[in-house]
């Protein structure tokens, strides 16, 4: 990657049904939602957004945005671009 090349901080976004709304365990994990993996907050949230608004008459239908890059690189304090 090139100094002038924007730093990859990948997002995944997923979601499913939950058991309760206490908590964040699904309902059935065969059908959590893989929506995709992001290459920025920005696309991820966007995808997000879409996601929940699909679903918003369902309660205990959750999306999530997973920033896989702090979990890649755990000592790596990512900065947000400017």
């Amino acid at each position: 990657m090139t100094d002038s090349a924007p730093q990859q901080l990948l997002h995944l976004v997923l979601g499913g049904e939950l058991v309760s709304l206490e908590t964040n365990e699904f309902k059935n994990l065969d059908k959590v939602d893989i929506v995709g993996v992001f290459p920025n907050y920005a696309t991820a949230y966007a995808a997000w957004r879409a996601k929940a608004q699909q679903t918003v008459d369902n309660a205990h239908m959750r999306y999530f945005i997973v920033h896989l890059h702090r979990l890649l690189d755990p000592g790596h304090d990512a900065k947000p671009a400017t």
